[in-house]
């Protein structure tokens, strides 16, 4: 059974910067989309980054672009985050996601796997 398993969240500063991992096993996905959301206490999981299975293209939502790095490593079934410049809008549980296609789109229906997520807080 597929499983997606999320790491390197912690606290951090405002400012900072922080690298989370998520680890598949169970299945490859490297023929796949991959994906991270967030959720913040009483808000609704969004749409943070996705990327493509060769790792070429990449989809950011508005309010991380330019501040945050999708990136994979398809030989180690594994998709990375690398956030910069956080802010404390940042603060929420962090979700890697994939899919059984290519899709890479911010529609979180869309996404067929998940892991159980990595809490990010970044104080002010």
């Amino acid at each position: 059974q597929a499983q997606l398993v999320e790491s390197g969240g912690g606290l951090v500063q405002a400012g900072g910067s922080l690298n989370l991992s998520c680890q598949a096993s169970g299945r490859t996905f490297s023929n796949n989309a991959m994906a991270w959301f967030r959720q913040a206490p009483g808000k609704e999981r969004e749409f943070v980054a996705a990327i493509n299975w060769s790792g070429i293209r990449t989809n950011y939502a508005v309010s991380v672009e330019g501040r945050f790095t999708i990136s994979r490593d398809r030989a180690k079934n594994a998709v990375y985050l690398r956030m910069n410049a956080l802010k404390p809008d940042d603060t929420a549980v962090y979700y890697c996601a994939a899919d059984d296609r290519d899709y890479m789109g911010g529609n979180r229906l869309e996404y067929n796997y998940w892991g159980q997520g990595t809490q990010v807080t970044v104080s002010s």
